[in-house]
């Protein structure tokens, strides 16, 4: 299957033949939702949920990316439940409990999410060893500022991370992922390793390791530490 022939929402298993002739390894739904590719179901639209569509009569097609939905979809469920998603106008929205219920073989996968998904995966794996150890050398003297640390882990955790971040007590502090000296002069210029700190985040204030592992491979400016962060995980055996 040529990327012409990739329809613009492919089924699951179109997706998965896809990617696997694209990078020479098999893929599941699993695996797709780990690699934080975000699968949408297509609405019809409902009188009884008049703000959901706006304007959209026809439906759209809603996405399923809340961490509780996502991790119900990549253990195995037998359909798909959606808590919460996005309006016709890109919006957040919680659903009226218990969800809208969808039968699996309706999850639709983006054919611009699946082309630049096996983009960065070639890329990342043409980089050599010995850039590698070069970009890890150059990690350790640098870190991610406090609204990437918001942005990326702030929804993984039950604390007020951003108070947290500026009382820089425990694993926030130098003694911990803040890199050391960085707020030296201002808060502002405070920087923190996003590897320790995840893993921090998730010893100290039990944030599960599947959404951290999705963190890293969803936002671009974590990818520069996904091979420390998955390093990490190997040696301690997660």
């Amino acid at each position: 299957m040529s990327t012409t022939d990739l329809p613009f929402r492919a089924t699951t298993a179109e997706a998965c033949a896809w990617l696997a002739q694209e990078t020479g390894a098999p893929w599941t739904l699993a695996r797709m939702l780990e690699n934080a590719l975000i699968p949408v179901v297509w609405l019809d639209y409902d009188a009884a949920y008049p703000e959901l569509f706006g304007d959209a009569n026809g439906g759209y097609a809603a996405p399923v990316y809340f961490e509780d939905d996502v991790a119900r979809l990549a253990a195995g469920s037998a359909d798909v439940l959606i808590t919460m998603t996005k309006d016709a106008y890109k919006l957040p929205v919680r659903l009226p409990p218990p969800g809208f219920t969808r039968p699996l073989d309706q999850l639709r996968f983006q054919k611009r999410d699946l082309e630049r998904l096996v983009a960065r995966l070639k890329q990342e794996a043409q980089v050599s060893k010995e850039e590698k150890q070069k970009l890890a050398t150059t990690e350790t003297q640098a870190g991610i500022g406090k609204a990437e640390v918001l942005q990326a882990f702030g929804a993984l955790v039950k604390l007020n991370l951003e108070q947290a971040l500026d009382e820089a007590i425990g694993i926030f502090g130098d003694d911990g992922a803040r890199v050391k000296a960085s707020a030296k002069k201002s808060k502002r210029n405070a920087v923190w390793n996003p590897v320790t700190l995840a893993l921090g985040l998730h010893d100290v204030y039990r944030a599960p390791i599947g959404p951290l592992k999705r963190a890293f491979k969803s936002h671009d400016f974590l990818h520069a530490w996904l091979g420390n962060w998955e390093e990490s995980l190997r040696l301690l055996g997660k």
